[in-house]
This record gives structure tokens, C-alpha cells and sequence, in this order.
């Protein structure tokens, strides 16, 4: 009897290992997350933020038509599933364009009206409520980090950017050319990038002023996404630019990488597309880029000539690993990638929007880990 009960005890030990094992094995991967059922067709997200595994909030717009500017589209992850937000401020048309958090208990989110007009929503960790913009303003983006709140936006037809001193927005210098994207790491430490008539520029703000940059003299290059390691190791991403061509001729990314000394390329395992998205691993380093439209060469003689390419890449501090997002029955492929990290894990989402039938477009929410 001893002897069949060790037996089996030793056939249930191997049984557990080889489950661990496998499961150690199995590669991980992106997996589709469904919105919610009261998300009307014709969807699209721009951004999305995370707090922790039970918390995040993305923003977009819905129920877009032709000749229709759609609703404005909130959604909170609350551990289990996505849900609709109700918003304050009535029933009205436009988008919400983009969404930040400085902590836990506050986030603000900015969009814009069917008339232009911009609309900027504030979270005091209960409730989301109105909040006057600046006078005159557009706003485009709302970037947080360090304890700071920046807005990207413009007046007149000039590019403004506004930082939050405790109550009031107050202007702040703009840096020449344009800016799409920032990274605040403080008051006296933050990242711009864009571009200007000699390429594609990141800038670097001290508290007095701006340093700027050009990463890639080639023409019509841009970056719209910038991450500050630290002071010698920043990243950015966008496109490459060209010249000429015929229409729809893809555009090769652009991930440059800031080594304390001088601004380098960086080869990404894909041939065109943009880098529209960079995001930390749980360590601040960063662990992933986002490849809106990736596209690669096939084999020499194949055709088409060209096939999709990585969609993520995600980097170990030495090479990237490339990852495609998952098939999503009756959608085609994202046209537009943003990725929130969940904060100290190695979970990431990344919302957008992908390609439906007939010339439409859906909401695509995608997570790893």
C-alpha cells in the first residue's frame, strides 16, 4: 500500500511539474479585450491611462458618420470588464482626444465640440466634472508625469503649451516647429517631440529653456512620441518621411535613441509604418514600441512584395522581440496604436482603432499580460 501511495504521490508531483513547465514555455502573447455592449458602431479610441490592474480609463469618440462628428466615448477598466462612463456636461457631439493622469485620485482628459470648441474633464478620484479651458485655446493632448500636468494645444493658429501650477494653467514657452508628443519627468525636466522645417526635432525643457535637436534631417520626418530614461538614455519614435513616390507609398518608422552625447537610429525589425507609442517595462525602462500599419518585405519574388510586419516590439535592453496583434473576427488590422503600461507590472494595453467592413472602422482593445 505504501508503496502505490508514493507512486501516485511521485505521478502527481511529475503532473504539476509538467503543467509548470509548459505553462513557463508558452509564450505570452496580446489577447483581444471586447468593449462594452453600449458602445454604438463606429468607434474609435485615442488614449487610454492605467493606474493599476483594477483601474484605467480610455477616451475616443463613437457612433461617427460621414457627415456625423459622433459622441464623445469614456470607458473604465474596473478589474473584470470595460464599462461605459457617463459624462458630465450633457449630450454633446465631439471627441475626447486624449487622457492623463498625475495620480491615482486625479486625471484630467481634453476634447473638442462639434463647433471646435475645446472641452477639458477633470477626475477628483469620484466623480469626473467640467473644467473651464484656457481662454482661446484648442486643446490637442494632455501629458502628466513628475506631479506636473502640461496641455499641447494653440491659439490663433499658434502651437501653445499650458503647465498647471496648482490652480490656474499658465503659458509656458514653445519650442520652434511643432510638438506632438511630451514627456514630463519634472518641472525642470521635460521632453518635446515633433518636428520642424529641417526634420524631425525632439527639445529638451531645464526650467529656463528649450534645447532643441534635430534627430533626422530627412525630409517631412516628424516624432510624436518621446521616453526619458534619464539624462542619458531617451527614446523617440515616429516616421522617417520621404520624397516623391507614388501615392500610398508606405513610410519607413523612425526610432531614434539619445545616449547622453549624440541622438542615433535605432534598426526596428519592420520595414514601414510609425512608431506612434512608446511605453515602460515595470523596471522605468523602456519595454515596448507601438507600430501603427507595420509592414515588411516578403521574400525575395513573393507577392504582394510587401506583408504585415510586428505591430509591438517589445525591447530586453538589448534587441526587440516583435509581436503581432491578434486576428479579431470581421475587423481588419488597428490604424492606430496607443499604449498605457499598468504601472509596476508587466501588463500593457493598447487602444485604438482598427479597420471594419465596408470602409468603417471599430474600437480595438488589446492587452499583454
Amino acid at each position: 500500500m505504501a508503496r502505490r501511495l508514493l507512486v501516485a504521490a511521485l505521478a502527481v508531483a511529475m503532473t504539476l511539474v509538467t503543467v509548470m513547465v509548459s505553462a513557463a514555455a508558452e509564450p505570452r502573447s496580446w489577447q483581444h479585450v471586447p468593449v462594452p455592449a453600449q458602445v454604438r458602431p463606429q468607434a474609435g479610441l485615442n488614449e487610454a491611462v492605467a493606474f493599476g490592474p483594477g483601474r484605467a480609463w480610455a477616451v475616443g469618440s463613437d457612433a461617427v458618420g460621414r457627415d456625423a462628428p459622433g459622441f464623445p466615448l469614456m470607458m473604465r477598466w474596473d478589474g473584470t470588464a470595460w464599462q461605459r462612463q457617463k459624462l458630465p456636461g450633457g449630450d454633446w457631439q465631439g471627441e475626447l482626444l486624449s487622457v492623463a493622469a498625475p495620480s491615482p485620485a486625479s486625471a484630467w482628459a481634453v476634447g473638442r465640440d462639434s463647433a471646435g470648441g475645446a472641452r477639458l474633464l477633470r477626475f477628483n478620484g469620484k466623480v469626473w466634472t467640467e473644467s473651464r479651458p484656457p481662454s482661446g485655446v484648442a486643446l490637442t493632448k494632455v501629458v502628466a508625469g513628475g506631479g506636473e500636468t502640461w496641455l499641447i494645444g494653440s491659439r490663433d493658429g499658434a502651437q501653445v503649451l499650458l503647465r498647471r501650477d496648482g490652480r490656474t494653467w499658465q503659458d509656458m514657452p514653445v519650442p520652434p516647429g511643432a510638438v506632438y508628443g511630451l514627456h514630463v519627468k519634472a518641472a525642470d525636466d521635460v521632453w518635446a517631440a515633433g518636428d520642424t522645417h529641417a526634420g524631425a526635432a525632439v527639445s529638451h525643457w531645464d526650467g529656463q529653456a528649450w534645447e532643441q535637436t534635430t534627430v533626422s534631417g530627412f525630409p517631412r520626418s516628424a516624432v510624436g512620441s518621446v521616453y526619458a530614461v534619464s539624462d542619458t538614455e531617451v527614446w523617440a519614435g515616429g516616421t522617417a518621411g520621404f520624397v516623391g513616390g507614388p501615392v500610398g507609398k508606405p513610410i519607413p518608422p523612425l526610432l531614434v535613441r539619445f545616449d547622453g552625447q549624440a541622438w542615433n537610429r535605432v534598426t526596428v525589425p519592420t520595414d514601414f509604418g510609425a512608431v506612434s507609442s512608446l511605453a515602460p517595462g515595470p523596471s522605468g525602462e523602456l519595454g515596448w514600441v507601438a507600430v501603427s500599419r507595420s509592414q515588411k518585405y516578403g521574400p525575395p519574388g513573393s507577392w504582394p512584395p510587401l506583408v504585415p510586419g510586428p505591430d509591438f516590439l517589445a525591447w530586453n535592453g538589448q534587441s526587440f522581440t516583435g509581436h503581432s496583434e491578434p486576428a479579431v473576427a470581421g475587423e481588419g488590422e488597428s490604424s492606430r496604436l496607443h499604449l498605457a503600461p499598468v504601472p509596476g507590472t508587466e501588463t500593457v494595453w493598447s487602444v485604438g482603432r482598427a479597420d471594419g467592413p465596408e470602409n468603417t472602422f471599430a474600437p480595438r482593445i488589446l492587452r499583454f499580460g
